[in-house]
């Protein structure tokens, strides 16, 4: 599978990068994101995310939504809070989250 990146969205709009360590496939945490995907794509305003890796154990999601709004919905939304209250007891050792307003967008594909 070829990895498609998050593009074609008009600014202004909102990310939040949420980097993380935790040791790589945590009990449960597939499932758990595979659940967080499914809610936060029925948010109105979410527009799509990109993550990556690296193998000793630091991840970075950027979420992207249309508005602030949007982005609070998916901050409060109880599933979410759930499994944010369990990732902090059982997955990760440290995590930081960054809200940014993007006011300019470009990119290339090669054809």
């Amino acid at each position: 599978m070829t990895p498609k990146l998050v593009a074609g969205i008009e600014p202004p709009y909102y990310t939040a990068v949420f980097t993380s360590v935790r040791p790589d496939e945590p009990e449960g945490y597939a499932e758990t994101a595979s659940r967080m995907r499914e809610t936060v794509e029925g948010i109105p305003g979410y527009l799509g995310y990109e993550f990556a890796r690296t193998p000793g154990g630091i991840g970075i999601t950027v979420a992207y939504f249309r508005d602030l709004e949007s982005l609070d919905a998916w901050r409060v939304h109880s599933a979410h809070r759930e499994a944010k209250a369990h990732g902090r007891e059982h997955w990760y050792d440290s995590y930081s989250v960054h809200i940014g307003r993007v006011e300019r967008s470009y990119g290339y594909e090669r054809a």
